[in-house]
């Protein structure tokens, strides 16, 4: 079986591109999630700086946030939470 819808474009099986609507203009038609935007931005980082890159940048967020909550609540706050472990 061909990969071409009724419509003759290669596009089938995701309901998005490529399917005319009348009802739709054509830049409607062409907008995309902020899933899909999400996932090609995050694509595009990770070929230009590698997948490393993120666990670089992770590692250095979590940093700056263990600092920040330290100073915001103090040492006893750790301490709280750690004997709290698992439960609320």
């Amino acid at each position: 079986m061909d990969d071409y819808n009724a419509n003759g474009n290669g596009n089938v099986g995701n309901g998005r591109t490529g399917d005319s609507n009348p009802e739709m203009s054509e830049s409607e038609q062409n907008k995309m999630s902020r899933a899909e935007a999400g996932r090609k931005g995050g694509l595009s980082t990770k070929q230009r700086y590698g997948g490393d890159h993120f666990s670089r940048i992770g590692r250095l967020g979590g940093k700056k946030g263990g600092e920040s909550t330290k100073r915001r609540y103090g040492v006893e706050f750790y301490q709280r939470i750690g004997r709290k472990g698992g439960s609320s």
